[in-house]
């Protein structure tokens, strides 16, 4: 499958062109995948989409930019750039309303499109999402942020044995990361300028979580080392209609560490509400 696996590439508007899978037909569920060295929407999600897809859903899986085979410009990549960019994919795909799956950074751009979009937005799938805190917490707090970021400035991610050092901090087990996704995010992170990671600028939304009024189902790993699990507390107190699952013995990819309790939990949630 390579890299980025074999997808679809549109251009916006602006000028941007996105990298993409699009797979299955039915309801579109978006799956937004979190920053980090390498990151893509494949490498993320490839043992959860496919299940999705075989489920009856239109699965739409973007690199966002500045990651995987989607353009990579030389800009601030501030949370308004990525809303911008999967709103104008949701454009181009002719897509009213979905369901957004938003992991880490991608569940900060979901929670961000479903507050200016709300009519887009049918139901909100989060695990572990950022842009619930002050950007200076999660560097003071989070030992994954302070040393990805650390890792990617120093180039010590450009082969196998570092990325997979930095992957393992992701998970609780890190003997679950494969090679393969190793290999596919090396081979994106040569191609990755400084400033996508050192630009990101993620506001604090926990102030506004109280005006989504879709159905959210959430995840938390307790073991996370990028986004704190009290952020679950912050959203079951600021929102409506939220349920969580927090799990033990779980990092920041909830949907890689505990795939079939994520995928089976997604679906009954989407068939229980569907709209």
């Amino acid at each position: 499958m390579g890299a980025s696996a074999q997808g679809h590439f549109v251009t916006l508007p602006d000028g941007l062109q996105l990298h993409y899978q699009d797979v299955g037909a039915g309801e579109p569920v978006v799956f937004i995948h979190g920053s980090g060295p390498g990151a893509s929407g494949h490498s993320n999600f490839k043992q959860n989409y496919p299940v999705f897809a075989e489920a009856g859903y239109r699965v739409i899986v973007p690199d966002l930019p500045g990651y995987g085979a989607s353009d990579k410009p030389e800009t601030i990549y501030s949370l308004d750039f990525f809303v911008s960019a999967l709103s104008g994919l949701l454009d181009a795909l002719d897509i009213q309303r979905c369901v957004l799956v938003g992991n880490s950074l991608g569940g900060a751009i979901a929670i961000k499109l479903a507050l200016d979009q709300p009519q887009r937005v049918s139901r909100l799938v989060l695990m572990a999402p950022g842009g619930l805190m002050e950007k200076e917490q999660y560097y003071l707090q989070m030992e994954g942020i302070q040393k990805m970021g650390a890792a990617f400035a120093n180039g010590e991610l450009n082969d196998a044995a570092g990325m997979r050092r930095l992957l393992g901090l992701q998970l609780f087990d890190a003997s679950l990361i494969s090679d393969e996704t190793v290999d596919e995010r090396v081979a994106v992170v040569k191609q990755q300028p400084i400033c996508v990671l050192s630009t990101m600028q993620v506001p604090n939304m926990a102030s506004r979580l109280a005006e989504l009024q879709c159905p959210i189902l959430g995840f938390w790993g307790m073991n996370d080392k990028f986004c704190p699990s009290s952020g679950a507390q912050t959203m079951l107190e600021g929102c409506s209609r939220i349920r969580f699952i927090m799990l033990s013995e779980c990092g920041h990819w909830v949907m890689v560490e505990h795939r079939e309790l994520f995928n089976r939990e997604c679906l009954a949630f989407l068939e229980e509400a569907r709209p």
